[in-house]
């Protein structure tokens, strides 16, 4: 009879693509899988196209433009660029912890269409945290984006290269896994590039 059960139990777990060890005292463990070349493909195409959207919108500014600032507390658009420099390594850090950490579910209610519409949806505005938040150290957008280029090629050879099971690895600080966590850091790219937009559209914005 334990045999059998073992039996029923084991070709669960297979089916469900769990490797299971069936062995009193041990727990079920995640086998190693790759984000599919589908996965992969659209991850990397949406980080080359934040990419190219934040330099084609900053690249050219001039400095009045980009201390342009609309409103009292409002951010400009180098301090925004500032922010992404910022939170680059901090995320890197947050996706490098998750897939090091040992293997385990992410809730079923970590989607990544939710991933997706937070990078347009700008009406649900958050704060950032201190520790995120541009401190006015970055005098220039040519320094920032140099910054923020060397930050983004290495997350971009990352997700092109990368054998990690992204998908049953856990990012703690949103409670999703590790291939969502890269997919928002583009988002919320895009997210600051809406921001800067924003910006430009405001009849004040500098001409030049």
């Amino acid at each position: 009879m334990i045999v059998r059960m073992q039996q029923i139990v084991l070709k669960a777990a297979r089916t469900a693509g769990v490797a299971c060890a069936l062995v009193i005292g041990t727990s079920i463990s995640y086998g190693a899988v790759e984000i599919t070349p589908l996965e992969r493909q659209h991850l990397v195409a949406h980080l080359e196209m934040t990419a190219g959207w934040l330099v084609d919108e900053v690249s050219k500014l001039t400095k009045e433009q980009a201390e342009f600032r609309r409103a009292p507390g409002a951010w400009t658009i180098l301090e925004v660029l500032e922010h992404l420099v910022v939170v680059g390594p901090i995320y890197w850090n947050d996706l490098q912890k998750a897939v090091k950490a040992p293997a385990a579910a992410p809730p079923a209610s970590s989607r990544d269409e939710d991933i997706l519409w937070y990078g347009i949806d700008r009406t649900n505005r958050e704060a950032a945290i201190p520790s995120e938040k541009p401190s006015g150290n970055l005098r220039d957008i040519r320094a920032g984006l140099e910054a923020y280029r060397k930050q983004h090629a290495r997350l971009l050879q990352y997700i092109k290269t990368t054998k990690d099971d992204l998908r049953n690895h856990v990012v703690e600080r949103q409670r999703s896994d590790a291939y969502q966590w890269a997919l928002l850091i583009s988002t919320h790219e895009q997210r600051h590039i809406l921001q800067i937009r924003e910006i430009k559209a405001d009849p004040k914005f500098p001409a030049k």
